[in-house]
């Protein structure tokens, strides 16, 4: 049986450390809103032969003056392939200014045959609501979580083992935020996808370690410790979570390899917050939660104790 409990501030270190680094990066990189969230607009291009996204956004950059977002996207069904150009602003490009694009990445790419086939613009009000509407879909997710795991658990604690999955819910959140500030991903839908993916996958793990403690203390009963409890469950459970994580990794890794050998930026985007939110997922589920569940019963025993004999 290994003793998580005896660890627990260890663990706690380390994701004190982690979310510090995410604070430092959102200063140094600043946290970089797409254009959903933002307002601006959208240049679709269709092209054949090759284009280099990194190479658009610095030609279109320099001949705009803006910063851009170039992302690629093949139909294979169409045998199309597109160039979608984000100019994140509280400002719409102009008629001219489009045509300053068209007109440098057409000098840039000559053998590629660019053609503008779309031209969008989102109002900056427009992206604002679709980023509260985004936030609240995570805190509507949170607090569901938090009522069913009350109710399913509530021979364990309900409540308290609600708060506690909720705390290491946001600890995935966050690891999942820092990968998008530290790799200068700006967050659009693929943030919130990737947020609610996680949390779906985190809280399924701690799901079965408070499932795994529930049926230990109906057969253990007061023979162990809350401590003894927690770590004899999550040990037998350990395996479980951390091979399907594997697999989760693993599927992912091969996601993500397909988007950046093929320069597919938005399955990108997604993917690699996806890969380091797998591995926070399985480590707060395991080292998180059931310490932090723990504590709790013992501050309650603790408590109890200390009123009865005033009481007496």
């Amino acid at each position: 049986m290994i003793r998580f409990y005896k660890q627990r501030y260890l663990y706690f270190t380390i994701s004190i450390c982690l979310i510090l680094l995410g604070v430092v990066a959102a200063f140094v990189n600043g946290i970089q809103l797409d254009i959903q969230f933002k307002g601006g607009t959208i240049l679709k291009y269709t092209y054949s032969d090759t284009i280099n996204a990194e190479q658009a956004e610095k030609i279109v950059g320099q001949a705009l003056g803006r910063t851009t977002n170039c992302q690629l996207q093949s139909n294979m069904a169409e045998d199309e392939q597109k160039l979608i150009v984000s100019l994140a602003s509280n400002e719409a490009l102009t008629s001219q200014e489009q045509e300053a694009a068209t007109s440098a990445l057409t000098k840039a790419f000559p053998n590629a045959k660019l053609s503008l086939s779309e031209s969008l613009t989102v109002e900056p009000f427009i992206g604002k609501r679709f980023f509260i509407n985004g936030m609240i879909s995570i805190g509507l997710s949170f607090l569901l979580i938090l009522m069913y795991v009350g109710f399913r658990f509530k021979n364990i604690g309900g409540l308290s083992a609600g708060t506690m999955a909720i705390i290491a819910l946001f600890h995935d959140a966050f690891i999942v935020t820092t990968a998008f500030i530290v790799f200068k991903i700006p967050i659009n839908d693929s943030f919130i996808a990737a947020i609610l993916t996680i949390i779906g996958f985190s809280i399924n793990d701690t799901i079965v370690i408070y499932d795994r403690i529930r049926e230990n203390e109906r057969l253990l009963g007061k023979k162990v410790s809350a401590e003894e409890l927690v770590d004899l469950s999550i040990t037998q459970s350990m395996s479980r979570s951390i091979n399907t994580n594997i697999a989760v990794f693993v599927s992912i890794t091969v996601v993500y390899i397909f988007a950046q050998v093929y320069d597919i930026g938005s399955i990108r985007a997604f993917a690699l917050p996806m890969m380091f939110g797998t591995i926070s997922g399985c480590y707060s589920t395991i080292c998180i939660a059931g310490p932090l569940w723990t504590m709790w019963q013992n501050h309650k025993k603790k408590a109890k104790s200390a009123v009865k004999p005033s009481n007496a």
